[in-house]
């Protein structure tokens, strides 16, 4: 398979020239890796598998907290279970600011990483799936990138 520059018959840039923005794009999904993350799909690295649970020193840091009266006299619930919480009670609170009953959210985050409400991720045990997530990220990242590019050229 010929590269990109002999398929249109063109130059890579000497030194100190000026770059074409479109040729630019072109040598960035080229070269850059561009095009291998944005095909990285969870199926391909994982196959069926589930998301791998949270990390159990994660998990074990998360803060506990304790109703609030105000949070009682609105009626403040548990999310899985729908139960109320009496003043006093404990709840476990995970990054993204949603409180569950420990025996509610601790079974869940051994099963899989994420909150159950908004799917926040909570970093693994896994360096694999680790490793997918900054794939994910830096795919993301270009994308937003090639997005800006298309911008600035067009916009």
């Amino acid at each position: 398979m010929a590269s990109y520059f002999e398929e249109h018959n063109c130059e890579p840039l000497k030194e100190g020239e000026t770059p074409d923005h479109l040729l630019h794009l072109a040598r960035q999904l080229i070269d850059g890796g561009y095009a291998r993350d944005l095909e990285m799909e969870f199926e391909s690295v994982f196959g069926k598998e589930r998301p791998p649970p949270a990390s159990k020193k994660v998990v074990a840091e998360l803060p506990t907290l304790h109703t609030t009266q105000l949070q009682e006299a609105q009626g403040f619930k548990c999310p899985v279970c729908l139960a109320e919480y009496e003043e006093g009670e404990p709840m476990r609170k995970l990054p993204c600011d949603h409180c569950f009953h420990p025996k509610c959210i601790l079974p869940w985050l051994e099963k899989t990483n994420s909150c159950p409400l908004c799917r926040h991720e909570l970093p693994t045990d896994d360096p694999r799936y680790e490793e997918f997530k900054k794939q994910k990220g830096r795919a993301a990242q270009r994308k937003f990138e090639q997005e800006s590019l298309h911008a600035s050229m067009f916009g």
